[in-house]
């Protein structure tokens, strides 16, 4: 029994025009199976295609064009030979749409190959085309149209909208490898048969599902694309010539979506505003099929806060009052949305809430207390193992001490979110028991299967615009699933990653990548807030970078981002211009058409105040009820022989076609050696090697700086954050931010208890042998650069000081604060002295500077110097003259 996957039969597709209709001509990728489309132009505002569902050789369409091209011969066609016109060639139909006149068709032109997921393609959308299908004689002009055309237009499709012809972009790599062929009566498969399979995309993702609307039950299914919208990279992570693919995949829900300001918190159907599912995929190349190969694959999600808030933009301020908009007692909103992640991922669903908790004026803190008690009350409901567990990390507080590094804490955060949840896993053999059990593995979750594991559960990221912070925490939590994933492929000896690295280079950039992409969607600017700015390894040039994002953020969500929304508004169909309505420039407020229910539509309510989820979901979990009905909604098509539809072999290869190694994707892909090694570098070719870059000074001093400043912060948080399951100040860098002192950090940073530590507890015998481990290895690394012989050389004096002095240092950090300490001097202050500059200015901000003062002799210093640049050097006086006579009779 195998089954595959149905690859579209059409991927290049030719337009014929005649005055009467358009004839559609769409083929496989080599040409030898083609369909026909016929769309009637006679129709003023009606679509009418006709498919006869027959496929054609090349010889028999040539034959159809012919006798459409003598039946439409006319006299005047005779002399322009123009009876039929060949007007585009495109890659696929992106589907149907209409404003206040005729349909228009819109056609993608050009298409780019991004990633390779096994052997299926996905590609990204370069250039389309919008062609008006009634003719002139017929056509209806109204006045309002071309304002509607622009605004749909406006939607580039050329930026970040994705497609597969064989590949289900819109569900999980988990999903789409799930078997979907349904027992007989017996409980048994059909040995040896060949099943084509066509999955059911998820609506929630498919962003030209509105413009498929008049079609998709009128054509054959090859004729249509699900396009995603996000952003889609991939890597190759190159293991001395064993080729690891690295990918990320970010779906953007269409659902509620727009832009920063005018679209925050949930509406009534429990979709929240900027919801992203982001999916990290590592897949070991050396073999082309999933099936035969070893595939892993973790999937996160960001999204706003559940609630109905708001913030007032009518004030033209940088961060706008925030404004619970509705009361719900009854969690409605929350309830709808948790259900849905529960059917699509399966529990525990682990909540990373980055919003702040302490403010000296409320404003983030509103939602974080607003959250925290809809989640308590949703959780009554549910048994212990299935209710969603809250964690709050203030990552803006944690950002600005000096004492703490971010990435520790939440690399701490990340490793029990992904234990928890576990991660997709397919081996091309069965997976022993002893696989499972090996000490790297210990407390991981998820369901194991006979071939590996499935991922239950998600970590679900937010802040309040789930931009900036919540891309690093993203980064820290792929981080931690990336060192798990190459483990299981027997990549690395331990899934622990260090920085500095190739490897993590890739990853890093592959979220910045993805940071940038999401922000300018939603936020209208690049990411303000990196993750080397998380690291305190930015350079100076990143602060002026930061603030022209700021602006470009501030000016975008000002002026322009109520014309994205209007065009976001048109191209979902959430808004559809009609006879007789008012134009969408017209209405108040959008508000309506996104909470539907609101006006007495009410099959959405929830009748139930407690049971919030539905039974079916209920019942599947912790497995996502999603999966579980798969193979009801699939199709499945038996076939005797391996037709061309379901070769995705030749569909790979294209072993008829002649290609150029530099043209093919996998061979231009980012590389690990070639993009990423050091030139300067003679060390190994291992992309998780450490990486040291001196190649120019500015290098050298922030290598420099980031081994001294990385090994204190680390030094540090170990000393204070003992306990890793403590109370989490939200986050954000507005300037209503807490100013609690540094006493504050003595409490917990993070917020909630749902988070199982039992996993994580190892007694003080092996915390004590990994020390003894790590020491030797770090010796090696210093044997290897300067030779076994070190007790050879002689210390001297000034040596032997500096030694000391750091020595005093690392024991400030590791020793713990005595209640003696407390009123004296702390070991906060002993590493900020040692350590950190102090300014002399009294006063020294964006908003103004207090000079120090300065003495009587050291103005009068000043002054001379001055004295001298202004009007040139006085005749020495008597007494330096004799100076400097006795300073030449010293010499001569």
């Amino acid at each position: 029994m195998t089954e595959c996957p149905i690859i579209s039969s059409i991927q290049k597709v030719i337009l014929y025009e005649t005055k009467a209709r358009y004839y559609i001509v769409g083929s496989n990728s080599t040409e030898t199976r083609f369909r026909v489309l016929k769309i009637d132009r006679t129709e003023s505002k009606e679509l009418v295609i006709h498919d006869e569902k027959v496929e054609y050789n090349k010889q028999e369409v040539r034959n159809l064009l012919t006798m459409i091209k003598s039946g439409n011969l006319t006299k005047e066609s005779k002399k322009t030979d123009s009876s039929l016109i060949k007007t585009v060639s495109a890659f696929g139909i992106a589907g149907f749409v209409r404003f206040l006149e005729g349909y228009y068709i819109i056609l993608i032109t050009k298409r780019r190959k991004v990633a390779l997921i096994g052997p299926h393609v996905i590609y990204k959308i370069e250039d389309t085309t919008m062609m008006y299908i009634p003719n002139d004689t017929v056509r209806q002009a109204h006045h309002e149209e071309s304002k509607y055309v622009k605004m749909f237009q406006s939607v580039d499709m050329s930026d970040n909208f994705y497609f597969s012809y064989s590949y289900d972009l819109t569900h999980r790599l988990q999903y789409n490898m799930t078997s979907s062929i349904p027992t007989d009566v017996s409980g048994q498969t059909h040995a040896g048969t060949l099943y084509g399979v066509r999955t059911k995309p998820v609506e929630k993702y498919v962003w030209n599902s509105y413009l498929l609307q008049k079609c998709q039950d009128a054509v054959h299914p090859d004729w249509l694309l699900f396009l995603i919208h996000g952003f889609v990279d991939q890597k190759n992570i190159n293991v001395y010539g064993k080729s690891i693919y690295l990918t990320l995949i970010a779906r953007r829900s269409n659902k509620f979506a727009g832009t920063r300001f005018l679209k925050r918190g949930a509406n009534c159907d429990g979709h929240v505003a900027n919801e992203v599912e982001t999916e990290q995929i590592v897949i070991d190349s050396s073999v082309t099929f999933l099936e035969k190969t070893k595939v892993t694959s973790f999937v996160q999600m960001r999204g706003s806060i559940p609630i109905y808030w708001s913030q007032d933009v009518t004030k033209m301020v940088p961060k706008p009052p925030i404004m619970l908009d509705q009361s719900d007692p009854y969690a409605g909103a929350a309830g709808l949305h948790f259900n849905q992640m529960l059917t699509r991922y399966g529990s525990p669903i682990i909540i990373l809430n980055l919003v702040k908790r302490r403010e000296r004026r409320r404003h983030e803190s509103i939602l974080t207390d607003e959250f925290k008690s809809t989640v308590t009350y949703l959780n009554q409901f549910l048994p212990p193992e299935h209710r969603v567990r809250y964690i709050g990390f203030d990552m803006a507080h944690n950002s600005k001490s000096k004492t703490k590094n971010v990435l520790v804490r939440l690399s701490q955060i990340a490793k029990k979110c992904v234990k928890q949840t576990g991660f997709f896993v397919h081996m091309p053999r069965a997976v022993s028991k002893e696989f499972w059990e090996a000490p790297e593995y210990k407390g991981i979750q998820g369901q194991k299967t006979e071939r590996g594991c499935r991922q239950t559960g998600v970590v679900r990221t937010n802040c309040v615009d789930c931009l900036d912070r919540t891309n690093t925490a993203q980064f820290a939590i792929g981080r931690c699933a990336l060192g798990y994933q190459l483990f299981t492929l027997g990549v690395v000896s331990s899934p622990d990653l260090a920085f500095d690295t190739d490897c993590l280079k890739m990853l890093e950039h592959l979220y910045e990548a993805h940071g940038d992409t999401i922000a300018l969607q939603y936020g209208g600017s690049q990411l303000v807030h990196r993750i080397e700015g998380y690291r305190k390894i930015a350079p100076w040039t990143s602060h002026s970078k930061d603030i022209m994002h700021t602006l470009s953020r501030y000016y975008s969500n000002t002026f322009s981002d109520l014309e994205k929304q209007t065009a976001t508004n048109i191209f979902l169909g959430v808004f559809s211009p009609g006879e007789g309505k008012a134009n969408l420039w017209e209405l108040p407020t959008d508000f309506y058409l996104h909470n539907r229910d609101v006006r007495a539509v009410l099959e959405y309510l929830r009748y139930s105040c407690s049971q919030w989820w539905d039974v079916p979901v209920y019942r599947a979990l912790p497995l996502p009820y999603e999966e579980e009905k798969k193979k009801a909604e699939c199709t499945v098509v038996p076939m005797t022989t391996r037709e061309e539809c379901l070769d995705c072999y030749d569909d790979y290869y294209r072993s008829n076609e002649f290609t150029s190694l530099h043209e093919l994707f996998s061979f231009t892909m980012s590389h690990s050696v070639r993009d990423y090694k050091p030139k300067a570098s003679k060390g190994t070719d291992s992309p998780f090697t450490l990486r040291v870059l001196a190649e120019t000074k500015d290098a050298n001093r922030s290598v420099m700086y980031r081994r001294v400043n990385s090994r204190t912060m680390l030094l540090v948080s170990q000393s204070q954050e003992t306990n890793p399951n403590i109370s989490g100040k939200a986050s954000t860098s507005s300037q209503t931010s807490t100013g609690s002192s540094e006493s504050d950090s003595k409490s917990s940073d993070v917020d909630g208890t749902s988070v199982d530590e039992s996993t994580d507890n190892q007694d003080s015998q092996t915390k004590f042998k990994r020390m003894v481990e790590t020491s030797k290895k770090q010796f090696a690394v210093v044997s290897e650069d300067y030779g076994p012989d070190l007790h050879k050389y002689s210390l001297n004096h000034k040596d032997n000081w500096m030694y000391e002095r750091y020595a005093c240092i690392s024991d400030a950090c590791q020793r713990p604060s005595s209640k003696e300490d407390q009123g004296g001097v702390t070991q906060g202050r002993i590493i900020e002295n040692l350590m950190f500059s102090k300014s002399v200015f009294k006063l020294g901000s964006i908003y103004g500077v207090e000079p120090p003062p300065v003495n009587r002799q050291d103005q009068d210093v000043y002054n001379h110097f001055v004295s001298v640049g202004n009007h040139g050097p006085k005749e020495p006086s008597k007494k330096d003259l004799q100076v400097y006579t006795k300073y030449l009779h010293k010499f001569h």
